[in-house]
């Protein structure tokens, strides 16, 4: 069967390819307890080993009995949209009209809906390498061509505005940023983010910030919404989503805040591509903002934040070197050149020798892919604190 074109231009999600070697290794007698062997552990998924608070999921089963499972507008429910206009006025002190906000199937489908309506053929989208392979693949998708720019531990391994000048050519049409990232954990400064969008502004393109992980933010500094450099509030994209602070990934519910003239081309393009976010995640997620959830959810992120400091203090004793220590999300991006010429080989021999899954550079960009390897804490202290002394084992006999 002849496949269209744009299939080839979109790399393998390495990651998954990663899990998947993970998972048939755990299968062997070697990770057999029964047989005295070690069990994997799995440092390599970004998810949180959190699931939904209690409120969310005594608002799921009420939704059910209800009969609350219907279509929602494309834009999603109105409670709901208010909801998340109350809480960026609550955590950033920003004034988000709900208008402005659309509900979407997960963060993926946000981005997928703003590549489709910002971005076609022709297009340049300027991005840092490293950064999430899937946010340039949806550029990709949309027939746009994502430019990687290497960022080293100088910038944070983020775009900076002179970065962004430089690069700047007559195709591009704007840049698309994560902050913090994925799969750093390091944020854009704000002030450094307030220099980019004038840049992108002054030559008439469009700043798409992934936030997914803004709400694990661990330093005062950087916890900041982009959505505060817009002009008159509505020129900048965020996109946003109940995964990670919320600890909702499976729900697949998220929300992205739009200039208000181009919310009638997000909407159009929602109602096509799949109606709307399923109904009971969003009915469900109305429970997020109650005081009890906020309570656990930034429990959550106090744990997230003593888990980091604990996986630096051992990757730093192993040898592992983390340029830039992470001020959010749950990775750290570690560097294993001294071990290995390719994080590919290194990942996939620990993987066999000290039953740990870590996940090499591949995916994120080829800058630096051979060097770099990311470890996700969002795990256990318990299967963190064992994966480490696997492999200080391992690596120093």
């Amino acid at each position: 069967m002849k496949l269209a074109s744009r299939v080839e231009r979109i790399e393998p999600f390495w990651v998954m390819e990663m899990a998947k070697a993970a998972r048939e290794v755990a299968a062997g007698p070697a990770c057999d307890p029964a047989l005295g062997g070690e069990p994997m552990i799995y440092l390599n998924i970004g998810e949180p080993d959190f699931t939904a608070s209690a409120p969310v999921q005594a608002a799921a089963q009420a939704c059910l009995q209800a009969g609350h499972t219907a279509y929602t507008q494309a834009t999603g429910l109105p409670a709901l949209r208010s909801a998340i206009s109350g809480w960026y006025a609550q955590r950033f002190g920003l004034d988000i009209a709900p208008e402005r906000i659309l509900v979407t199937a997960g963060a993926s489908a946000a981005l997928q809906l703003v590549c489709l309506a910002l971005f076609e053929a022709g297009d340049e989208v300027l991005m840092p390498d490293p950064c999430y392979p899937c946010n340039r693949h949806f550029v990709t998708a949309a027939g746009g061509q994502a430019r990687l720019l290497p960022c080293g531990p100088e910038q944070r391994f983020q775009l900076d505005a002179a970065g962004v000048e430089a690069a700047w050519t007559p195709a591009t049409r704007g840049v698309v940023l994560a902050s913090p990232s994925n799969p750093t954990g390091t944020s854009i400064d704000p002030a450094e983010m307030g220099r980019i969008v004038q840049a992108v502004r002054a030559r008439g393109g469009v700043t798409v910030v992934d936030e997914i992980y803004l709400g694990l933010s661990y330093d005062e500094r950087f916890g900041h919404s982009a959505l505060a450099h817009g002009e008159h509030g509505d020129d900048v994209i965020s996109v946003n989503s109940f995964s990670k602070y919320f600890s909702m990934t499976g729900w697949r519910l998220g929300w992205v805040v739009l200039p208000p003239a181009l919310v009638p081309a997000v909407e159009k393009l929602a109602q096509n591509l799949y109606i709307c976010a399923s109904s009971l995640a969003q009915h469900a997620a109305l429970a997020c903002f109650t005081d009890e959830s906020i309570a656990e959810y930034e429990r959550r992120r106090g744990e997230f934040q003593r888990r980091r400091d604990v996986v630096l203090t051992g990757l730093e004793r192993i040898g592992l070197k983390v340029p830039v220590a992470p001020d959010g999300a749950f990775y750290a991006w570690a560097d294993c050149s001294a071990f290995s010429p390719s994080s590919w080989d290194f990942c996939h021999g620990l993987l066999h020798s000290a039953h740990v899954a870590l996940t090499p550079g591949r995916d994120f960009g080829p800058a630096a892919a051979e060097r770099y390897l990311r470890l996700s804490y969002a795990s256990s202290m318990m299967h963190l604190t064992q994966a480490l002394q696997r492999l200080e084992r391992d690596l120093h006999g």
